[in-house]
């Protein structure tokens, strides 16, 4: 019989941003984020994944170039849990982005940023300071 904690499921397991740019998307993400994305999926689908470590708490995704499915204009907001927002989004401008909104508080659940990456996809940044 599982545990209660083995019922509990996150509600996320995976997330896709889609790109029209692959080149330009990723360079973006890894400048922003200080990270390095790798290739995956099949071979023929343009897909770099966010690192992960599927032990912990938390889900991973990747940049995804698909056609027939354009980027920008979804309602869905991806949120990246930095160290601290104001320290990415610092690099957001000079990797090609725009910030919608400066680092804000949203209470005792930390801090939030929102931005636009390249390819026209808003993002939020969150921390807890």
């Amino acid at each position: 019989m599982p545990t209660p904690q083995q019922l509990i499921r996150n509600p996320v397991s995976w997330f896709e941003i889609y790109v029209q740019d692959m080149p330009r998307a990723k360079a973006f993400y890894q400048q922003v984020l200080a990270v390095e994305l790798s290739a995956m999926g099949p071979p023929d689908l343009a897909m770099y994944g966010f690192p992960a470590n599927f032990d912990l708490y938390g889900a991973s995704g990747a940049l995804v170039h698909m056609p027939g499915f354009p980027s920008g204009g979804n309602s869905t907001l991806v949120y990246f849990n930095v160290d601290d927002c104001a320290t990415n989004a610092a690099r957001i401008e000079a990797a090609g982005g725009k910030i919608q909104r400066d680092k804000m508080s949203i209470g005792e659940h930390g801090f939030i940023v929102l931005a636009l990456d390249t390819e026209g996809n808003m993002f939020g940044l969150h921390s807890t300071r």
